[in-house]
């Protein structure tokens, strides 16, 4: 006998897009590429022709990607000026290949100032 008291379940996570669980997945909390790949269960690889793709799509909805960009952890410089979404291969200033990922988050675009598709934190 079936049991009829069971709480609605969520949505399959397979009727929904990688592009769709990626949105879903930055409107909870900031997450690098690699988080996201993990979650999704998607290759690393793919994580980010998707983000450049929902960046443009937020920005149709009055939304934004925004960017908290890498660091190197030997100097400290931030790469505030790259405009790949994709984690650097090494330090332009010390060539040292320890830097971070870049953190993705979906935000609200606020004011009345036209930004940047992709809007990049500090």
């Amino acid at each position: 006998m079936k049991n009829t008291t069971m709480a609605a379940k969520p949505p399959h996570a397979a009727t929904r897009t990688p592009r769709q669980a990626i949105r879903d997945h930055l409107r909870d909390e900031a997450l690098t590429a690699r988080d996201l790949s993990i979650r999704i269960g998607r290759p690393e690889r793919e994580i980010v022709p998707h983000l450049e793709h929902l960046a443009r799509s937020l920005r149709a909805a009055g939304e934004r990607l925004a960017v908290e960009p890498s660091r190197c952890l030997h100097c400290g410089f931030v790469f505030r000026e790259r405009a790949r979404l994709g984690k650097p291969s090494g330090c332009p200033r010390c060539r040292e290949p320890h830097v971070t990922a870049p953190v993705f988050r979906i935000a609200s675009r606020g004011g009345g100032k036209r930004k940047a598709e992709v809007s990049r934190s500090t």
